[in-house]
C-alpha cells in the first residue's frame, strides 16, 4: 500500500530538474537550487517550446503571442520555465520574449490577424498574429484597433479578452484544412491535441495540452457518441461534429479534416495506432488548469 507520500512530479507540467526547480516546489521536489518566476510575455507569433535546448530538439508545444511564461532560468538564447496557460515546461529561445507589460486587452479571433503598420489596407503587413494571441489595445481607430506596441489590426479580428466563443466545437471546426504539426496551436500547424485545447480556450475553457492529459481530464463515459464528444485513441483524441461524423489534425491525411468516424477508427487500428481508448463528455463548467506542482501518483 502506497504510504501517501510517494508521487512522481509529471515533468511536462512541473518545473524541476536536478539541478534547478521553481521556487514552489521547494519541500516538494529535491533540486540543488530554487528560483523564482520571471514572467515574460511572447513577442514573436510563436515561441516553439522544447524538452532540451536544441534548435534541433523535436518541439513539444508552442506558445502564441501574448502569452505569458514563468522564466526560472536564462542562458545560452534559451529561456526554461512554465507556460501559464496550461502548465507546459520547457525551454524555448529568448529571442521570442519581450516584457510582461503592457497587460494584453484583446485577442485573436480570426485564423490569423495581420498587422498593418498604418490603418490602411494597401499597406504591406509588418506582422502576423494567430488565433488566440493576446495582444495590448490603446485605440479604436474606425474599422481599426491601434495596438500599444505599433501597428493595426482589421476591429473584427479581435475581441475583448472577456469575450468568449459560444461554441468551442464550431471553433475547431475553423481550422478545417489546417496542416498538421506536431506540437502545433496554430492555424498554421497544429497537432490533435493542440485543436481541442485552442478551441476549448477561446470559448473561455481552460484545457490541459496533451491528449493523455485531456482524457484523464474531469468528465464521464459517452458510449452513445453525440457531438461535442472526445475519442481517444493512443496518442491521439478527435471530436465528435455530429453521431457520425470526427473532426481531428492527423499524420494521415497531414491535416485538419472532418469524415466518417467507423472510417477513422477502422484506418487507425489497422494502421498501428489501436483501438479506441476512451470516449469522454466534459462537463459545460470550465475544466480545472493543471496544478503547476501536480503530481502523478504511484499505484
Amino acid at each position: 500500500m502506497a504510504d501517501g507520500l510517494t508521487a512522481r512530479p509529471d515533468p511536462r507540467i512541473t518545473p524541476a530538474r536536478p539541478d534547478l526547480a521553481a521556487d514552489h516546489l521547494e519541500g516538494v521536489v529535491a533540486a540543488e537550487r530554487y528560483a523564482a518566476p520571471r514572467w515574460r510575455r511572447v513577442a514573436a507569433t510563436l515561441a516553439p517550446v522544447t524538452a532540451r535546448p536544441d534548435a534541433e530538439a523535436p518541439m513539444t508545444t508552442q506558445l502564441l503571442l501574448g502569452e505569458r511564461f514563468a522564466v526560472y532560468e536564462a542562458a545560452g538564447g534559451w529561456v526554461w520555465g512554465q507556460a501559464e496557460a496550461d502548465g507546459y515546461v520547457g525551454y524555448a529561445p529568448e529571442a521570442c520574449f519581450g516584457p510582461d507589460a503592457p497587460a494584453p486587452t484583446h485577442r485573436v479571433v480570426a485564423l490569423q490577424a495581420l498587422v498593418y503598420p498604418e490603418p490602411d489596407l494597401k499597406t504591406r503587413p509588418c506582422a502576423a498574429a494567430p488565433y488566440g494571441a493576446a495582444v495590448a489595445a490603446e485605440a479604436a481607430e474606425g474599422a481599426w484597433i491601434a495596438l500599444a506596441d505599433g501597428g493595426h489590426v482589421p476591429r473584427p479580428h479581435l475581441a475583448p479578452l472577456a469575450a468568449s466563443a459560444d461554441d468551442w466545437v464550431a471553433e475547431a471546426a475553423r481550422f478545417l484544412g489546417a496542416p498538421y504539426l506536431w506540437g502545433g496551436r496554430s492555424a498554421a500547424g497544429i497537432d490533435c491535441s493542440g485543436l481541442i485545447q485552442v478551441a476549448r480556450q477561446a470559448a473561455g475553457l481552460p484545457c490541459p495540452r496533451d491528449s493523455d492529459m485531456q482524457a484523464a481530464a474531469p468528465g464521464r463515459d459517452a458510449p452513445r457518441l453525440r457531438r461535442g464528444d472526445l475519442v481517444f485513441w493512443r496518442g491521439h483524441v478527435g471530436v465528435m461534429l455530429s453521431p457520425t461524423r470526427l473532426l481531428h489534425a492527423n499524420a494521415f491525411h497531414m491535416a485538419v479534416v472532418a469524415e466518417p468516424f467507423a472510417e477513422a477508427a477502422a484506418r487507425i487500428e489497422a494502421t498501428g495506432g489501436g483501438a479506441v481508448t476512451a470516449r469522454r463528455r466534459w462537463p459545460a463548467r470550465p475544466l480545472s488548469k493543471p496544478a503547476p506542482t501536480a503530481l502523478v501518483s504511484l499505484p
